[in-house]
């Protein structure tokens, strides 16, 4: 099977396309809503407002994993807490069980963005070994450029 792709482009331009993930981290208010503070997480809260109360059950329930979120999203884990730096060890579960989603959905293309690269400080060149390890030629990962 082919390797990953890596595209530069904007996130939602996919949404309906592709089954776009967005990185995420294990925190709840006292709602129960997920916390979704910056990133690729805060523009799908702005876009989809009932969303951080999806992903709030579901973290309360199962823990901090790969969720489908409906409307095309899937949530991918890349902190424990909105203030703890990204985790490698958690970014390489999320790809792990991100493909194993797509197996069992048959997704053809997903598009992710570089996990942890943004607001979460990590260097791509950290990153991109982990998810290389686990993606094939449906995941598609996204910059924006900068």
């Amino acid at each position: 099977m082919s390797a990953m792709g890596e595209v530069e482009g904007e996130l939602w331009d996919y949404l309906g396309r592709a089954v776009v993930a967005i990185t995420t981290n294990g925190a709840v208010d006292r709602r129960g809503a997920a916390i979704m503070p910056r990133g690729c997480a805060r523009q799908a809260r702005e876009r989809f407002p009932e969303l951080p109360a999806t992903l709030g059950a579901l973290l309360q329930a199962q823990g901090n994993h790969v969720f489908e979120l409906g409307g095309g999203l899937v949530s991918f884990p890349v902190e424990h807490h909105w203030l703890d730096r990204p985790d490698l060890g958690l970014i390489d579960r999320s790809a792990e069980e991100l493909v194993a989603l797509a197996d069992r959905r048959g997704w053809r293309e997903v598009v992710v963005p570089r996990p942890g690269c943004g607001g979460g400080g990590l260097e791509w060149r950290e990153v991109k070994p982990i998810l290389e390890k686990h993606f094939d030629g449906r995941f598609v990962v996204m910059t924006d450029g900068r």
